[in-house]
């Protein structure tokens, strides 16, 4: 998680991702994750397992928020370059468009690994509580 927050976060700094609200959305959200991942592998709080899994449900948000966006720009680009496209060519051409349309898909795995680790790291403090 914390390769992963620090690299995409970084990767789309480098892509100058940052032109809109909703673009810099997801570079804030991973540079809190990647704080986060910190802070829940050493505190022994449930409140800090609540506010990341929280923030792994917004991973999740703004990836599917993304995917659409990515997917309609293109979409928008299509039709202004070849406005008789339509049905299945537009769609495959859109998912291949200028935009990387999957790419706002790394925010949902990281979203689903964040859920998926959070529950050992559960199990293991509450076993060392109740012990």
């Amino acid at each position: 998680m914390l390769v992963g927050t620090a690299g995409t976060a970084g990767e789309l700094m480098l892509l100058e991702h940052t032109e809109t609200a909703w673009q810099w959305s997801p570079v804030v959200a991973l540079v809190v994750g990647f704080f986060a991942c910190i802070v829940v592998l050493f505190a022994e709080s449930k409140a800090a397992a609540g506010v990341f899994r929280l923030l792994m449900a917004t991973f999740l948000l703004l990836g599917t928020v993304g995917l659409y966006q990515h997917y309609r720009g293109n979409v928008e680009f299509e039709l202004e370059m070849y406005p008789t496209r339509h049905g299945l060519e537009l769609f495959w051409e859109s998912l291949k468009g200028a935009t990387p349309t999957m790419a706002p898909g790394a925010m949902i795995l990281l979203g689903l690994v964040g859920l998926v680790t959070l529950a050992p790291l559960a199990k293991r403090r509450d076993d060392h509580n109740s012990g």
